[in-house]
């Protein structure tokens, strides 16, 4: 019974998430682009579709770029929750590596994990992470590419500090898409 009970407290759950639809980025720095009108519908979709699977993240990991912060500003008026954010410039600045040690050194004790980041970050993070395991059907979909307001819910049995290539599956790839009013 211990045994089962400390695998259990083990279980974790990693979603990672690109941010939705942005402006193009004529003349404004590519950290200010904002969330274009369907980005901001898309991302509330999102947050409907988290809400719904009862995917509550005890932490957000998210860019500090600005349509990756309005991302999960709407997806929060969607219906998504959490208690704690973190805004960090390593998910903007750096790559998959850089993404994943900042996921190592930030979850501590949390069983469930957002991230929102950019692509092509997301994409491969999601593929180093899960090397072909997990849902057929969720590789598949996310063979047509890592598009906007998609998310990858990955699973993982382990301590965060040990999260490494190879060591999660993919259980679900989502794209939401929100309608207009």
């Amino acid at each position: 019974m211990l045994g089962t009970m400390s695998s259990a407290s083990r279980e974790k759950t990693l979603i990672l998430m690109r941010h939705a639809k942005a402006e193009e980025g004529a003349g404004k720095p590519d950290h200010d682009r904002e969330l274009a009108a369907r980005g901001r519908r898309d991302a509330k979709a999102a947050g409907s579709w988290l809400h719904t699977e009862g995917l509550v993240p005890d932490l957000v990991i998210c860019s500090t770029a600005q349509r990756t912060r309005q991302t999960w500003e709407e997806a929060c008026r969607g219906g998504a929750h959490t208690e704690f954010v973190e805004f960090r410039r390593s998910v903007y600045l750096g790559g998959s590596e850089q993404t994943l040690e900042t996921v190592r050194e930030d979850a501590g004790d949390t069983s469930t994990v957002l991230v929102v980041g950019h692509n092509p970050t997301m994409a491969q993070l999601t593929s180093l992470l899960t090397d072909g395991e997990g849902s057929r059907e969720a590789h598949e979909a996310l063979g047509h590419g890592f598009v906007t307001s998609g998310l990858a819910v990955l699973h993982y049995a382990g301590e965060w500090a040990d999260l490494d290539l190879g060591t999660c599956e993919l259980t679900r790839f989502h794209v939401s898409r929100g309608r207009e009013d």
